[in-house]
């Protein structure tokens, strides 16, 4: 009969379902994946469809999805999942850094954006960071939409921004910007890690958007942060 401390030891993992169109690539990338400890397959599929079918079924807590796949593209099946599924997060691995892709999958709800060229490590990392309510972009996918959206807009923080965002949350805005975790946050403020989290909260209700990447990305639209405070 299990012990009360066994109990406390036994594993949570995080279901992740994984949907890619060819099929040793989503059959291997799965094997690898359901070696770590805290990670568990529930569903490998290959087209957008059955994707968003079984998300709903299954409510897995990370799904990673191809952009490009039959039936239902990749971000059309991110915004399917995230109304049937809010809570399960995503990461989209592609071969493409199109802005075309990067963008829209950010918007449609996706929580990370990594090319194919990655490593297991990677993809196991990004896993968990976004298990843990962090965002994860590919340098070069990310820097291009980044660079891009940033030289759109005029650079100049308006009066609406210092009133919608107070300073402190502006200050962790820009850091996590630069790609850095709560903690990071947390340690170059000298601030506690639940603050930081209170203060993303609050910075997520007042923009209206479901993410740290949704949040970035309206700040440099709206020119509150510039290129200096990307990574």
């Amino acid at each position: 009969m299990p012990t009360a401390n066994s109990a406390q030891n036994v594993i949570e993992k995080i279901k992740v379902l994984v949907a890619d169109d060819h099929p040793a690539f989503r059959e291997g990338l799965s094997r690898l994946l359901g070696e770590e400890s805290d990670l568990e397959i529930v569903a490998v599929v290959g087209d957008g469809q059955e994707a968003v079918r079984l998300a709903g079924e299954l409510s897995p807590d990370v799904a990673i999805i191809d952009v490009a796949m039959p039936n239902l593209n990749g971000i059309e099946a991110i915004k399917a999942i995230k109304a049937k599924s809010s809570q399960t997060a995503i990461i989209v691995l592609s071969a493409y850094d199109y802005e075309s892709y990067v963008l829209p999958a950010i918007e449609a709800g996706a929580s990370a954006y990594l090319l194919k060229t990655v490593g297991v490590r990677e993809v196991v990392g990004a896993v968990r960071a976004v298990r843990a309510g962090q965002t994860v972009l590919d340098p070069t996918a990310s820097h291009k939409v980044l660079s891009h959206l940033a030289y759109a807009t005029d650079k100049g923080m308006s009066e609406e921004a210092r009133q919608r965002l107070h300073r402190r949350e502006l200050e962790v805005l820009r850091l996590g910007a630069r790609g850095l975790s709560n903690k990071e946050i947390a340690a170059k403020l000298v601030i506690g890690e639940r603050t930081v989290q209170t203060h993303i909260r609050n910075i997520l209700r007042k923009l209206g958007v479901s993410s740290r990447t949704e949040a970035v990305l309206h700040a440099l639209r709206e020119g509150w942060i510039t290129l200096d405070d990307l990574p």
